[in-house]
């Protein structure tokens, strides 16, 4: 049966600035991470040890002060592997991958927003290499802006990327409405003087939103 776009929600004229990673995005899967496994040659018994460097220095990667080859560099020094120039190429498409996939549930909150009228951006902790899909994947025509933390090289939460995004809108802190699956992400946009909801899924959004167009 096809997918129903929900009633529209009207905000205007706050601006709702959604996160990508597992709020558009869904999480990688457990198939994506046992790929990057495999590939990295990560045993069962060190999955956790490769984890804890993947993310160790994920937060330089996003704010595109680390290339793609020197993240997985640092990677590899932390867990006693090594890998060529072809095999960093393959993790970092594997990993890239991963984070393609979308969720159906905030893609027709999306639409309901767009339909209401309510002004939609997109800021994403991610490298440079994820611009071109969050400006010119299926979703990208909902937004009128996009912010990419690797070509702005500062980081949620930081105050100066919220700061950037709100000149870039033309709006003040009491018109930022901001969507991130962090917690800690979402007390940046707080501690601007926005407002934000920390999200688990779709239909508690919704709900979140609809309560405000009341």
């Amino acid at each position: 049966m096809p997918a129903t776009i929900p009633a529209p929600i009207a905000l205007s004229p706050r601006v709702v600035v959604f996160d990508y990673g597992e709020v558009i995005s869904r999480a990688p899967s457990a198939d994506d991470r046992a790929a990057l496994l495999a590939r990295a040659g990560v045993a069962a018994p060190d999955a956790e040890a490769f984890w804890a460097a993947y993310w160790a220095h994920r937060d330089e990667l996003d704010r595109g002060t680390l290339p793609i080859a020197d993240y997985w560099s640092l990677v590899a020094d932390e867990i006693g592997a090594t890998w060529s120039d072809l095999d960093v190429h393959e993790l970092w498409a594997i990993d890239h991958r991963s984070w393609l996939s979308v969720d159906p549930g905030t893609l027709a909150v999306l639409h309901a927003l767009r339909s209401g009228g309510t002004r939609l951006a997109l800021l994403s902790n991610a490298g440079p290499d994820f611009g071109g899909w969050l400006r010119h994947g299926s979703f990208a025509p909902l937004f009128e802006a996009v912010f990419v933390s690797g070509e702005l090289h500062a980081v949620k939460p930081e105050a100066e990327i919220f700061e950037h995004v709100m000149r870039e809108l033309g709006i003040g802190p009491e018109d930022l409405l901001f969507v991130d699956n962090k917690a800690v992400n979402v007390d940046g946009a707080v501690a601007v003087g926005g407002a934000g909801h920390v999200f688990e899924d779709a239909a508690g959004l919704e709900a979140w939103l609809r309560a405000l167009a009341a």
